[in-house]
């Protein structure tokens, strides 16, 4: 089934909408919020979740990208889990060094809603991220859009641990300079 279909169901309010979307992205939803929350049972959990906010999201938003979106509100329910599970056991996870690494390039809290909402920040981001070689591309998005280790990325990519170390410090740094030259306030 085609993703203007499936959205289709949505608007239709068809129970089918969450069984489609489930057939076709399920198993890549369980993936990525597997890789953030590093527990399977989370992330079903995070997984049904995520079909209940597309469900009261559509209508009336319709889609562009249904994989985009898909992935995007699992993403950021899994890190809303993280981020739960984490205050309660007062632990600090994969994702608040990651966090820790991105956040002096990320606008200021009072100020990403604004830009987020416009789209400004994910587009020039991927502007950016065009602007580098393969490799230099693919150690971010392993990084701060999946979560994973510099362990994980090291053996994913066959290079040495201290060469991820570098590369990802050396593109923060770049990332920074650009989105100021961009006139975000960092």
């Amino acid at each position: 089934m085609t993703d203007e279909e499936i959205v289709e169901l949505y608007f239709d309010r068809s129970e089918n909408a969450v069984k489609e979307t489930d057939n076709k992205y399920g198993a890549k939803c369980r993936a990525a919020a597997c890789r953030i929350l590093k527990d399977h049972g989370d992330s079903e959990e995070c997984t049904n979740d995520t079909y209940m906010k597309m469900w009261k999201a559509i209508p009336p938003y319709r889609p562009l990208c249904l994989y985009a979106y898909v992935i995007r509100i699992v993403r950021n329910t899994a890190i809303d889990m993280l981020r739960h599970r984490d205050a309660k056991r007062r632990s600090e996870g994969e994702y608040a060094a990651v966090y820790d690494e991105i956040k002096d390039c990320i606008p200021a809290a009072d100020n990403v809603e604004k830009t987020v909402e416009a789209g400004e920040l994910t587009e020039l981001i991927e502007r950016f991220l065009n602007g580098q070689n393969k490799d230099k591309k693919t150690m971010f998005m392993m990084r701060y859009f999946s979560f994973c280790s510099v362990a994980q990325i090291a053996s994913e990519l066959g290079v040495g641990e201290s060469k991820v170390t570098v590369t990802l410090t050396r593109i923060r740094s770049k990332l920074r300079e650009y989105l100021e030259k961009e006139g975000i306030d960092i």
